[in-house]
């Protein structure tokens, strides 16, 4: 069964590449940037797809040319200057609902950045388990230059896990551009393919995983997330636990069998 069956976004595309989910934001003529609507549609897709069966990886692509500019200039920062706190929070918290929801869906989310990733682009790309991105690809965590703090959803906590405190805290505090090759180098990018391969890369990389064990998958991503907040004891208990549960599936199984026979395993997520 699939929570995701006729789905039809009205603020983003979405397609099926076999198991793989696509999605693309759909503004190239404006960078791609949110809208208040958009950022609750995603927040809701990516709550949906814990339940989506037939969903084992997903592809966030740019369009255009561009990721994701960040929230619209007209469409959410001229209202939130004129909010009261109440509608502030509401907002901030209904924006960091969507990285929750990116790292809740146990899913694998692959970003693909081509061109401009800033702002709340630079968010969602952080919060994506694997990032590919081109040479002209620039990533800015530009809150401060709009008189906002650099700790906007969750960036101060996810972005030094990945390219180290110091890093953060200088993207954070200046809010310059990272350059693509800044952001291999730094570990914030898996790797650099020029734009004309970037989605065939992408979709290669999500359907090699969506051809993998993907209950185990769903428990690794479970594990990269939940372990941040646990000590090494606690860690490895967890993984203890975590790993005898995918010892009873029919996919440890398939690659025993598999490998007595000198074959190649075809996982089927169970």
């Amino acid at each position: 069964m699939s929570a995701m069956a006729g789905l039809k976004p009205q603020h983003f595309i979405w397609r099926m590449e076999g198991s793989v989910a696509v999605v693309q934001l759909d503004r190239p003529d404006r960078k791609n940037p949110l809208t208040f609507e958009s950022y609750a549609e995603l927040r809701d897709m990516f709550r949906a797809l814990p339940y989506a069966d037939d969903v084992d990886a997903v592809v966030f692509l740019p369009n255009g040319g561009n990721f994701c500019s960040g929230g619209d200039v007209h469409d959410i920062i001229g209202p939130l200057v004129r909010m009261d706190m109440k509608g502030l929070l509401a907002f901030t918290r209904m924006t960091g609902d969507l990285v929750k929801a990116m790292i809740a869906c146990s899913k694998p989310i692959i970003a693909a950045v081509d061109g401009v990733a800033v702002g709340a682009g630079a968010i969602i790309a952080m919060a994506a388990d694997l990032r590919l991105a081109t040479p002209e690809a620039k990533t800015a965590f530009l809150f401060t230059r709009v008189g906002l703090a650099g700790c906007d959803m969750g960036a101060c906590a996810i972005l030094p896990r990945i390219i180290g405190q110091g890093r953060a805290a200088e993207l954070l505090y200046t809010g310059r551009s990272m350059s693509a090759e800044e952001g291999e180098r730094w570990g914030f990018y898996n790797r650099l393919v020029s734009a004309e391969a970037l989605e065939a890369e992408a979709l290669g990389m999500a359907g090699r995983i969506a051809a993998g064990p993907t209950f185990a998958h769903g428990i690794t991503k479970t594990q990269l997330n939940h372990e941040w907040s646990m000590g090494l004891e606690q860690a490895i208990e967890a993984e203890a636990q975590a790993q005898a549960i995918c010892m009873q599936t029919r996919d440890f199984e398939r690659a025993y069998n598999a490998f007595v026979a000198k074959e190649k395993p075809v996982f089927e997520g169970n």
